[in-house]
């Protein structure tokens, strides 16, 4: 794993699922909360921190799009690490409220998608209110009335909050994955992946001709999906995550093959860096 900075920007307030992402990437640093992913990556690039951890994927609610997006058309940063957290969401409420009074329940978007049943079945007529974190949602909760929220048993722990029920996540194991960004990306390891995005001609076989530059060369794609380009309907950026390092000769020549195949202007290398291993 790269060397560890001194100055670590997570999405906060302190509590957060980013904050527990943060303290197991680097747990010497200082950790900086910001409050969105925008702020984060706007932090490194001036210099106020030294990288910023931003989650991107969950295994229940899929890809973070705030984050995607970020990465697609607001920032030069690269991808330096990744970090995967497991998600134990909580249900909580002020001292001593009786949970019959809940009539709203704050939560980060994500999380709010990943109890979606378990809602839909407890809190049937709760109006459910999105905040920017969920330790955000706990102090928004705690200065409220009849409210509830979801969150990570520390936000609890931090502001006072009681838990009433644990592991209301719709499925387990549930886990999220968390990116660092950085000026530059990480060295080769030998266990490395290399993330990248492009939009294609609209034509037949576009796609596949990305594909197989990729799968000709032996090269293993972990996850390929698309955004909106945003600049007109129907047109799309595609994204992909393969196995090994962009310095790697076979990674190099599938890289510059497609941004051959890309619409001008339309390829973009987020960044090489060490694949999560599970112990």
């Amino acid at each position: 794993m790269p060397q560890a900075p001194g100055r670590l920007a997570y999405l906060g307030p302190a509590g957060t699922f980013s904050e527990a992402a943060a303290i197991k990437y680097a747990p010497a640093a200082q950790h900086l909360p910001y409050p969105t992913a925008a702020a984060i990556a706007h932090a490194v690039e001036t210099g106020d921190a030294d990288e910023g951890i931003v989650p991107i994927e969950n295994s229940l609610e899929g890809s973070v799009p705030d984050t995607l997006d970020l990465l697609i058309h607001d920032s030069s940063l690269s991808i330096r690490a990744e970090v995967v957290v497991p998600i134990v969401q909580c249900l909580m409420v002020r001292p001593g409220q009786d949970v019959a009074t809940v009539r709203a329940i704050h939560s980060h978007p994500q999380s709010l998608g990943q109890c979606r049943h378990y809602l839909e079945h407890r809190f049937p007529n709760a109006q459910l209110v999105a905040a920017l974190s969920n330790a955000a949602a706990v102090q928004e909760m705690m200065a409220g009335t009849d409210a509830a929220a979801i969150g990570p048993e520390r936000s609890a722990l931090l502001y006072g909050a009681q838990i009433v029920e644990r592991g209301i996540q719709d499925r387990s194991p549930n886990e999220t994955r968390f990116v660092v960004l950085a000026a530059a990306d990480a060295p080769p390891t030998g266990v490395d992946k290399t993330s990248i995005c492009f939009a294609l001609q609209d034509r037949p076989g576009a796609l596949l001709s990305v594909l197989q530059a990729i799968s000709g060369r032996g090269i293993n794609i972990r996850k390929i999906e698309s955004r909106p380009s945003k600049e007109s309907l129907g047109a799309y950026v595609f994204l992909v995550d393969v196995e090994g390092h962009r310095a790697s000769p076979d990674v190099a020549a599938a890289l510059d093959e497609i941004a051959g195949l890309s619409q001008s202007g339309h390829f973009k290398v987020f960044g090489s860096y060490p694949r999560f291993q599970r112990a």
